[in-house]
C-alpha cells in the first residue's frame, strides 16, 4: 500500500514538473540589425544561446526589420503562449510598455531601459560611462599622436554617455590628448550606415586620430574596417569585436547584455522572475573591456596595469566617472 502511495506521489510530481516545463515558453524580439549584428543584438543572442545550450529549452524569436514590427511581434509572441518576452534595446520601450500593460499575467524584460513602471516588467540599464572610461585609458596610452576619435551612432543622451566616459578616461590619462567626436545622425538609420561610419573614421584619422572608439551599432563595422585598412587602432563596443580585425582592434567595451538576457530567462524558468530596474556597472560585472588572442600583441603591460588600476579606483569610489545623462553635459569635454 505504501509503495503504491509513494509511486503515485512520484508520478504526480513528475507530471507537475513536466507541466511546468510545458508552460514555460520564452521569447525574444531582436531589434533592427538582427541577432548576428556583431554588436548589441548579438550580445543578447549570446546570452539566449547559453540558456538554450544549458537547458535545452526552445526560445521563440523574431528579428525586427522596421519600427512597426516591434509591438506586433511582441503581441504575436503572447498569442503563441509566451510566458516571458525579452525586448532588445531602448527603441522597443514604448512597444513593450503597451504590451506589458495589456498582458499583466505575462512577464516581460527589456534591455537598455530603466524608466518604465510595470510590475511584470524587468529592466536592465548599464553604466556605459564606466566601461568607456576604461577604454579611454587604453586609447590614451596606445595613441602615438596624442589624438583619438569617437564615432557615435544616433545622437542621443545614451551615446553621449559613452562619449563622455571615454573623454574623461583619455583626459585623466593624458591631459594633452585631443579627442575628436562625431555622431552619425539623428534618426534610427544612424545605427546601420557602415559607409557613413567609415567616412567619419577616415575624417578623424585625416585629422590625426590613430585610435577610434565607436558606439554605433552596425555603423561601427564601417568604422572598424576603415581604421583597419589604414592600419590604425579601433575600439569595439557591446560585444567583443576584437576578432573583426585582429591586430587592429585595441579592445572592445563590453556591455554584458548577454548576462541580462540569460538571467532573465533563468529567473523566469525557475519561477524567480521579479520586475524592477537592474543597473549594472563595473562592480556588478555589467561592463568591461576585452582581452583575447586577437589583441594580445596590442595590450601592453602599461595599458593593462593602468586599466586595472582605473577599474579598482572606480569600484572603490576613488574615481567618479561623470554620467552625461545626469546633467546633459560632459565636464571633461568642456574643459578640453
Amino acid at each position: 500500500m505504501l509503495k503504491t502511495i509513494l509511486a503515485g506521489a512520484a508520478a504526480a510530481a513528475l507530471m507537475t514538473t513536466t507541466a511546468l516545463a510545458d508552460e514555460f515558453k520564452p521569447a525574444v524580439v531582436f531589434d533592427m540589425g538582427g541577432k548576428f549584428d556583431k554588436s548589441f543584438n548579438e550580445g543578447v543572442w549570446s546570452g539566449v544561446k547559453k540558456f538554450i545550450d544549458e537547458t535545452g529549452t526552445e526560445v521563440m524569436e523574431f528579428e525586427v526589420t522596421n519600427e512597426t514590427q516591434r509591438e506586433q511581434a511582441m503581441r504575436r509572441m503572447v498569442r503563441r503562449g509566451a510566458t516571458v518576452v525579452i525586448g532588445v534595446g531602448f527603441a522597443q520601450a514604448d512597444a513593450i510598455d503597451k504590451v506589458a500593460a495589456d498582458n499583466p499575467d505575462v512577464n516581460f524584460s527589456i534591455i537598455d531601459v530603466s524608466w518604465l513602471d510595470r510590475p511584470n516588467l524587468r529592466q536592465y540599464a548599464f553604466k556605459e560611462h564606466e566601461g568607456s572610461y576604461l577604454v579611454g585609458v587604453a586609447a590614451a596610452l596606445a595613441s602615438e599622436n596624442d589624438t583619438v576619435g569617437f564615432v557615435g551612432g544616433m545622437d542621443i543622451p545614451l551615446i553621449r554617455k559613452f562619449a563622455c566616459g571615454y573623454v574623461q578616461g583619455v583626459k585623466d590619462t593624458n591631459p594633452d590628448a585631443t579627442v575628436i567626436q562625431n555622431m552619425t545622425g539623428t534618426t534610427p538609420s544612424a545605427w546601420n550606415d557602415p559607409t557613413k561610419g567609415a567616412e567619419l573614421a577616415q575624417s578623424q584619422m585625416d585629422r590625426g586620430a590613430d585610435v577610434v572608439y565607436h558606439a554605433a551599432g552596425g555603423t561601427g563595422l564601417g568604422v572598424i574596417r576603415a581604421v583597419a585598412d589604414a592600419d590604425k587602432l579601433a575600439i569595439g563596443v557591446d560585444s567583443n569585436q576584437n576578432g573583426i580585425a585582429p591586430g587592429n582592434v585595441l579592445t572592445s567595451m563590453l556591455k554584458r547584455v548577454d548576462v541580462a538576457a540569460y538571467d532573465t530567462l533563468k529567473a523566469a524558468m525557475d519561477g524567480e522572475f521579479e520586475g524592477g530596474v537592474n543597473i549594472l556597472g563595473l562592480a556588478e560585472d555589467g561592463v568591461d573591456w576585452a582581452e583575447d588572442e586577437n589583441n594580445a600583441d596590442l595590450v601592453t603591460d602599461e595599458i593593462r596595469e593602468a586599466v586595472e588600476a582605473a577599474r579598482k579606483a572606480i569600484i572603490a569610489g576613488d574615481i567618479e566617472v561623470h554620467n552625461y545623462e545626469d546633467t546633459s553635459s560632459c565636464p571633461a569635454a568642456e574643459a578640453a
